[in-house]
């Protein structure tokens, strides 16, 4: 099976293609921006047309689409998470590879949901902000684009590899600088947030089993399970040996909070609070209904979130 992966080198496409190259029935092709690409690519700025010329030569069966960013404002997002993907629909329209799609969408895309609630494929998404609303449009585009897609959309993923930026990985350098500095104290604020995290080896394993899948439409990766920040916080604390206390900075649920995991305190409280920074506008839970994932894919999670956190600390203590 020949299947062309975009974003090979982002946070998921980097296990992504590890899943795929682990499959000797796989012939893998990378395409993206950087100088490790078997191709270089932006599709961002390249046209429907250039990308069609490659489809036609390489003649992939499957085209997986990871690239995207989290970070930027409103015009950037909408470039590299939205216009890209227009880009990938009209040049596999054009070619006559006949290529299914697999794209990567995002749990931010439904935006906040009832606490205790479990969210699935069928419920009305109303992103939160500019990066759920990018991610959202472009699924609307695969959707609407009469090609072979499904559309993945995973929740909060965990595990090696995490970004710094992620809660869960401004968490672990929290931890690190206090265990560093020998602080028997650890101040955080926003734990009380509860997200379905995903461990990004269990999302590769979906991806692989997607592309060798008919399903089509939208499907949920997520865990199936919300866990609030703070037990996480406990989990990591555990596995990284700290035998510090840890302490909340968080206000009322609803109300601007003190500065969140991985920022200072102010020397004052007369600073005033800051309104809690967590990115993906998915308010205080969120948690995925995945029934859709393991009818249709044969797919269930298999790593827990000890073990994702556990390779997050990994990397973290290795900057000790």
């Amino acid at each position: 099976m020949r299947v062309l992966l975009i974003g090979a080198n982002g946070y998921l496409g980097r296990f992504v293609a590890d899943r795929l190259l682990a499959d000797p029935a796989v012939q893998l092709t990378a395409l993206g921006r950087g100088d490790d690409a078997d191709v270089r690519f932006d599709l961002a700025s390249g046209s429907p047309g250039a990308l069609t010329r490659f489809l036609d030569a390489v003649h992939p069966q499957v085209v997986v689409n990871c690239a995207g960013t989290t970070r930027g404002g409103a015009r950037e997002l909408t470039r590299h998470n939205t216009v890209a993907v227009a880009t990938v629909c009209e040049a596999l329209r054009r070619s006559g590879c006949g290529a299914r799609l697999v794209q990567i969408g995002c749990g931010a895309e439904y935006g906040p949901s009832q606490p205790g609630s479990s969210t699935a494929e069928d419920a009305v998404p109303r992103p939160g902000g500019p990066y759920g609303v990018s991610k959202l449009a472009a699924t609307e585009l695969v959707l609407g684009s009469g090609l072979d897609a499904v559309v993945l959309r995973v929740f909060s993923p965990a595990g090696p590899g995490t970004p710094a930026g992620t809660p869960l990985g401004r968490l672990a350098e929290a931890m690190r600088r206090a265990m560093q500095s020998g602080d028997g104290e650890l101040k955080l604020g926003g734990l009380g947030v509860q997200r379905d995290f995903i461990d990004v080896r269990d999302v590769a394993r979906a991806v692989h089993a997607a592309s060798l899948s008919a399903a089509q439409g939208v499907i949920n990766i997520g865990s199936g399970r919300a866990v609030r920040l703070r037990d996480a916080a406990a989990i990591l604390a555990r596995v990284a040996g700290y035998g510090g206390a840890l302490h909340e900075l968080d206000g009322p649920p609803g109300v601007h909070l003190r500065p969140a995991i991985g920022h200072p305190r102010p020397e004052s409280d007369q600073a005033g609070p800051v309104a809690y920074p967590y990115p993906d506008g998915c308010g205080t839970w969120q948690q995925a209904d995945v029934r859709t994932a393991r009818d249709r894919l044969g797919w269930r999670p298999r790593i827990n979130l000890e073990e994702s956190l556990a390779d997050i600390w990994m990397e973290a203590a290795c900057r000790i």
